[in-house]
């Protein structure tokens, strides 16, 4: 194999499929990339055992071939490099050597034909949005995603499209978030958790903001080709927690207050709730709310917000942390706070209900 690439189209490839590269197992062929050229185009072959990522772009190609080489090691190098072209080419003995200009790298190679390549893929049903929308809908939920394996199921986001509205939810049982699209004709019905790691891939698809992404389903997995990249996953499998139940359907207390104000005030009190697992105490008297952290090291903290407050006196702490991240996925200026009690979950959504989004909030203990 001989291939010669600029070295911006060459790393777009590699620094795609290394996003599913894995670095946990001890297969040293899936911590590796597959790299295929021919027929004026080099293809980069990224696999986990879970999923798969391939990148394809326009290279000259002396000498068609594929080759397997150690995906951080090869990024990392390409990455580091000039503008210019990249030549890439296979060496009589094991190995590869990688060149530009006077700079030379050897790099040891595995068997391509060890790589598992992406499996069948759809059939069952599908879902057509366009990229802007997906990412969008995808980052007002994807924040609540838990990193927890043990519970593998909560770490992607849950997919449910009826005929008429798309849900997304995402869930770490600490706070829960929701997002709504209200469309018909994008899809057929289906129900399915996505890991959060294949939508970060799907989002990065090189598109136009306005392009439109067909995502094809079928009982275990996922699959998306589009802009000379494909991207296929396994589906999380498990049962995803009746989040409906999440939501508290009995709120008695309200806060509305202005976004901007509610982040600024937040961010600036929780720099001294870093000792404190980021705790925040709120405690609403009237039409005012008041902010404070403390840390028995540094000080204390006290902001106070006005509001708009139903029945909303009362006393509750959150993770600032968590508050922030809820707030962001918010677009108008308002935002409303709903409650029960000091010991039961909070909900935060945009005050004129015209974005279909919500997150819910467990309460850290007062003291």
């Amino acid at each position: 194999m001989r291939l010669e690439c600029p070295r911006k189209e060459l790393f777009d490839a590699i620094n795609a499929a290394t996003s599913a590269a894995s670095a946990r197992t001890a297969l040293p062929i899936l911590q590796s990339l597959k790299v295929d050229a021919s027929d004026g185009q080099v293809r980069v072959l990224g696999c986990d055992g879970e999923m798969w990522i391939e990148r394809k772009v326009a290279c000259m190609v002396h000498e068609p071939g594929a080759i397997c080489l150690q995906a951080r090691l090869l990024c990392d190098l390409v990455s580091s490099m000039g503008e210019g072209s990249i030549e890439l080419k296979t060496l009589d003995g094991q190995g590869v050597l990688l060149t530009q200009g006077a700079s030379e790298y050897r790099m040891v190679s595995l068997d391509a034909e060890d790589f598992p390549e992406p499996p069948e893929y759809g059939g069952e049903s599908e879902l057509r949005l366009p990229l802007s929308t997906l990412r969008e809908a995808v980052d007002s939920v994807s924040f609540a995603v838990s990193t927890d394996f043990h519970r593998q199921v909560l770490t992607g986001v849950l997919f449910v499209y009826d005929g008429s509205k798309l849900t997304l939810v995402a869930t770490d049982t600490h706070r829960l978030a929701v997002r709504v699209i209200e469309q018909s004709g994008i899809g057929s019905n289906m129900t399915a958790v996505v890991p959060e790691k294949a939508l970060r891939a799907i989002k990065s698809m090189p598109l136009s903001e306005d392009a439109e992404v067909e995502i094809r389903f079928d009982s275990v997995r996922l699959g998306v080709e589009a802009g000379g990249m494909k991207v296929v996953s396994q589906l999380l499998a498990g049962t995803f927690p009746n989040w409906e139940r999440v939501i508290p359907s009995d709120p008695n207390r309200s806060w509305s207050i202005e976004r901007d104000q509610l982040g600024e005030k937040v961010k600036r009190t929780m720099i001294l709730a870093r000792d404190s697992a980021f705790r925040v105490r709120f405690k609403g008297s009237g039409d005012q709310v008041l902010l404070s952290a403390k840390s028995e090291e540094k000080g204390e903290a006290k902001e106070e917000l006005t509001i708009v407050s139903d029945n909303g006196d009362i006393e509750i702490a959150f993770n600032g942390k968590y508050v922030l991240e809820a707030l962001q996925p918010i677009i108008g200026p308002g935002v409303k706070v709903t409650m029960t009690e000091s010991s039961r979950a909070a909900v935060i959504r945009p005050a004129d209900d015209d974005q279909d989004y919500l997150c819910v909030i467990m309460p850290m203990a007062l003291a």
